[in-house]
């Protein structure tokens, strides 16, 4: 008896192809939150936003006394709903508002996780995006059909330990890939 795999991104990082110009998919790096015959959802790792986390604590009235924490850029999840926080990290944790994307990964919406980061409680690898990607029913099939995009399964040393302006470049050589060297058109064999 055999099983086949769902057919599913959820937990893989979609790569832009050069020929994706438009901002702020323009050189990104989305990890896929959500991916099945609905449509997708997923969160751009490599944007930066003109907002530090401080900032964001402090308009939630949190005090941070830990100034690196504070000085963590906020990145540009997505076009969609910016005004509203995601916070993407490894360790599950016990947050109000939680989704467990995989077993690596998982995204928060709630204040509680803002909250223990702030006191020094939060997850050790997390990131703050505003807003999110979101992709139709059959959307982002059409895309990877016209080479928008590449895949990769997501990896953490790429959205932790890699410098914003080289995770593009990071994500495309997990699968052996330097985007610098692609041509902005595609064609079908």
């Amino acid at each position: 008896m055999s099983t086949t795999a769902p057919n599913t991104l959820t937990g893989h990082f979609l790569i832009a192809m050069p020929n994706l110009a438009d901002p702020p998919f323009s050189r990104s790096v989305a990890l896929l939150c959500q991916h099945d015959e609905d449509g997708a959802v997923g969160l751009l790792v490599n944007q930066l936003s003109e907002y530090r986390l401080g900032d964001v604590l402090a308009q939630m009235k949190l005090e941070c006394t830990d100034s690196e924490l504070a000085d963590a850029p906020v990145l540009i999840g997505g076009p969609v709903q910016q005004e509203r926080g995601f916070v993407l990290h490894r360790e599950p944790g016990d947050w109000e508002s939680s989704y467990r994307i995989n077993t690596d990964w998982s995204v928060t919406t709630s204040r509680d996780i803002l909250v223990a980061m702030a006191a020094g409680e939060g997850p050790r690898q997390a990131i703050m995006v505003l807003g999110y990607a979101g992709w139709d029913a059959g959307q982002l099939e059409q895309e990877l059909m016209a080479n928008a995009w590449l895949t990769a399964e997501a990896c953490g040393r790429v959205v932790f330990d890699t410098p914003l302006e080289e995770r593009w470049s990071a994500a495309a050589g997990l699968v052996g890939v330097d985007p610098r060297q692609l041509s902005g058109y595609a064609g079908h064999a």
